[in-house]
């Protein structure tokens, strides 16, 4: 089973989705895990834009990427510029592929109410479902390029 690391400074909104997201739509065919290089706790409006979605990621922890070390994955997909940026390296067997999504919840600070801060989350979690939608094909059109 390939095994896939979201990864993200904070470990705590756009990761987070990826790895909801991956468990609920590539669950038997992809084991996922998300980490960040400074994590903080798992974003409140996250957790709700997902549960309007039918994905709970209440439970989830955020996560340094040193905690998962014993872990051999097979991908790691930065989700912010940051975050690739500081990426550390990773044997040349792991691929490292980037896809930057905007950042909620800097998007969410010139909001004037709650739910227009929500849209920008919600926004985003979809073009991440999108995103790790598509990924299992993506991964196959990476390996035969190579």
């Amino acid at each position: 089973m390939t095994r896939v690391l979201f990864l993200c400074t904070g470990n705590s909104c756009r990761s987070q989705m990826a790895e909801g997201w991956a468990k609920h739509l590539l669950a038997g065919g992809m084991e996922a895990w998300s980490a960040g290089v400074a994590p903080c706790r798992v974003d409140p409006r996250a957790v709700i834009v997902m549960a309007e979605a039918g994905i709970d990621i209440s439970g989830f922890r955020s996560k340094h990427l040193e905690s998962l070390r014993d872990i051999e994955f097979d991908y790691v997909v930065t989700l912010c510029e940051s975050a690739k940026e500081s990426c550390p390296y990773f044997p040349a067997r792991i691929k490292v592929l980037h896809k930057a999504f905007d950042d909620p919840p800097s998007l969410a600070r010139s909001a004037k109410f709650e739910e227009e801060a929500l849209r920008h989350y919600r926004r985003v979690r979809d073009e991440i479902r999108d995103f790790v939608e598509s990924l299992p094909q993506a991964l196959n059109t990476n390996e035969r390029s190579r």
